[in-house]
């Protein structure tokens, strides 16, 4: 596998003041530059970056089924360490953040067990924080 480098991701946001008080202090990532119509963040080492765009209108609806659950699609997030998941979940509990799907182990005892959380941010994008406790694990099948 090629050495992995930070992607770079940019999304739409309905009201720039909103999500950046959000990412920056609900989820605590740190700013990066910024201009009157975006802002980028360290997304646990990776470029991410809102842009604002008041008509963005994610379907709220859109899902599909996994482990018996509605995952919002489209959804985005990385791939945490297994103690950096629980305690960025841990954060997010005592935040009192909305989870769509709350922290849970997903196929527990199955090729491809996992830590799985979704939320969404202000403007309806989903998220997802995932960790494997065996990473070997990631493209199990």
């Amino acid at each position: 596998m090629p050495t992995l480098m930070p992607f770079h991701l940019a999304i739409p946001v309905q009201n720039l003041s909103e999500a950046r008080n959000f990412y920056s202090n609900t989820l605590n990532f740190k700013e990066g530059r910024s201009d009157s119509h975006w802002v980028d963040y360290d997304f646990f080492g990776h470029q991410f970056v809102i842009h604002e765009d008041k008509k963005h209108n994610p379907n709220p609806d859109a899902h599909s089924k996994v482990d018996g659950h509605d995952v919002p699609v489209p959804h985005f997030g990385v791939v945490l360490e297994w103690e950096v998941f629980h305690e960025f979940a841990e954060q997010l509990k005592e935040k009192g953040i909305d989870f769509v799907i709350e922290p849970y182990i997903r196929f527990e005892g199955k090729p491809g067990e996992q830590a799985t959380m979704f939320f969404k941010d202000p403007s309806g994008n989903a998220l997802e924080f995932k960790s494997f406790k065996d990473m070997n694990q990631i493209f199990a099948k």
